[in-house]
């Protein structure tokens, strides 16, 4: 049998203090594509963060896996879910992709695996993501796996000198189950 987290593209992982390099493109792949602002981490930093994740227990609903390329063994971007209320039954999640590998199907993969995850062996009942508004290429890929807008909040972030809209999308357990059937 197939592993449930190994997909057509993608492997979805545990992350390996080894990773700490990739995390640190990432994290300057999304200075350039003007996303959030952090003052610069040491390579020292950062390969404790991850250590520390390589080492950390699963916060139950709560967890962040490293995406990587089946045919390469090259980690090629993280996923995570947080903020989740198992009570009223919704989580949040965010996924990143390495900017040399975008476009390539990646983070639509691990979306779904995720989704088929939290959605029919967790048993939730929503799914929210927040993207920033300028971000077209997430936004069309959200839409495309099903997700609705669902609200914005205007001027909810800074950085780049100036306020940014941040939209909120949304997708149900049942929308999940009709798409994952077609």
């Amino acid at each position: 049998m197939k592993s449930f987290w190994v997909g057509t593209r993608i492997r979805l992982r545990g992350i390996e203090p080894d990773d700490w390099t990739g995390f640190m493109r990432f994290a300057e792949d999304e200075e350039r594509l003007g996303d959030l602002l952090h003052p610069p981490r040491s390579a020292a930093c950062v390969r404790d963060w991850a250590k520390e994740q390589a080492a950390a227990r699963s916060d139950g609903d709560c967890f962040q896996l490293a995406i990587e390329s089946v045919d390469t063994g090259e980690m090629v971007g993280a996923i995570g879910s947080h903020h989740a209320d198992p009570r009223a039954g919704w989580f949040e999640y965010g996924v990143t992709i390495g900017a040399d590998h975008r476009g390539k199907g990646y983070a639509a993969e691990a979306v779904v695996m995720l989704l088929r995850f939290m959605f029919c062996e967790r048993r939730f009942h929503k799914c929210g993501a927040r993207i920033f508004a300028h971000n077209e290429a997430s936004l069309a890929l959200h839409r495309r796996l099903g997700f609705v807008e669902e609200g914005r909040l205007r001027d909810q972030v800074f950085f780049d000198g100036r306020h940014h809209d941040v939209v909120m999308m949304g997708i149900l357990a049942a929308e999940f189950a009709l798409l994952s059937e077609a």
